[in-house]
C-alpha cells in the first residue's frame, strides 16, 4: 500500500488548505491507481504543513524567495 507524504508551505495554500489538499490527493491517488492499478482506498496520502520560515531553499528562507 503506497504511503505519500507531500510537504506544503502553509501560507501558500492558507486561502483554502482543505480544498488544496482535496485536490492534489485526488490527484496523487488517481495516479498512482491507474499507474499502478492499486486500488484507490489502499493509496495513504498525509500532508505536512511547514511555516515559510521554517523551510528553506539554497540557503535562503522560503519566506524571502516568496517576496522578490
Amino acid at each position: 500500500m503506497p504511503f505519500v507524504n507531500i510537504r506544503l508551505v502553509k501560507q501558500v495554500i492558507a486561502h483554502d488548505p482543505e480544498g488544496v489538499k482535496a485536490k492534489i490527493n485526488d490527484a496523487v491517488t488517481a495516479s498512482i491507481n491507474e499507474a499502478a492499478g492499486i486500488p484507490r482506498e489502499n493509496v495513504w496520502v498525509v500532508f505536512e504543513e511547514i511555516d515559510e520560515t521554517d523551510w528553506f531553499s539554497g540557503g535562503v528562507r522560503v519566506k524571502e524567495q516568496r517576496q522578490s
